[in-house]
């Protein structure tokens, strides 16, 4: 059974950091890029970061741009998501998730999802 879990979140200060980690198991997902979404209370899911297996190419939503930082540990499985100069509207459940397709910015194209951990930013 192939699984993503995310590391805890939990609440900031805004301006202060976090460092989100998503750990794969049940299978290699080595050939898969990787993203992160996150979503607020009433909004869909929205795309932040992906990392692409091959290149190690990054994407990057311009909301977050400059301030996260998406990276990935092939012989670990795992996929980290740094945090910094956290604003109250980056507030959300974060996921992660495991996509075999081109497109790593679309939501649709994720075959796998973590369970979410919610990030709260306060000001």
């Amino acid at each position: 059974q192939a699984q993503l879990v995310e590391s805890e979140g939990g609440l900031v200060q805004a301006g202060g950091s976090l460092r989100l980690s998503c750990a794969a198991s049940g299978r290699t997902f080595t050939s898969y890029a990787m993203g992160w979404f996150r979503q607020a209370p009433g909004k869909e899911r929205e795309f932040v970061a992906a990392i692409r297996r091959s290149s190690g190419s990054t994407y990057y939503a311009d909301s977050v741009k400059g301030r996260f930082t998406i990276s990935r540990d092939n012989a670990k499985n795992t996929v980290y998501l740094q945090m910094n100069s956290l604003k109250p509207e980056d507030t959300a459940v974060y996921y992660c998730g495991a996509t075999w397709t081109t497109d790593v910015v679309g939501l649709t194209g994720y075959a796998y999802w973590g369970q979410g951990t919610q990030v709260t930013v306060s000001s």
